[in-house]
């Protein structure tokens, strides 16, 4: 989640993977994928790089090399590392063109 303000000075938090687009016209909008309008304080560059930066630690967390949730106090979310499609091995022989082993 991104906390971002209303315009009234109120901060609240917003799950940056249901943003569908964001506008400045001139105030920022954060139009979201169910048609929700939020207004906020923060630019669209500032809005953008929350974004930037949330999915930066989620990446961080999934290869464990995100520093600051793994020195932060209380429980955190554990994420697996995903293994690259390349190092994926069968035990299987190659099998011949005519089917055999």
């Amino acid at each position: 989640m991104i906390v971002v303000t209303r315009l009234n000075g109120s901060g609240f938090a917003v799950n940056p993977d249901l943003v569908e687009r964001i506008q400045e016209t001139p105030d920022t909008t954060l139009i979201m994928v169910d048609g929700a309008k939020y207004i906020v304080r923060e630019s669209l560059a500032d809005v953008i790089d929350l974004i930037a930066a949330y999915r930066a630690r989620i990446v961080g967390m999934a290869y464990g090399t995100d520093t600051a949730a793994r020195n932060a106090t209380g429980p955190q979310p554990t994420l697996a590392p995903v293994a690259p499609i390349h190092a994926v091995s069968t035990d299987r022989a190659p099998r011949t063109q005519d089917g055999g082993r």
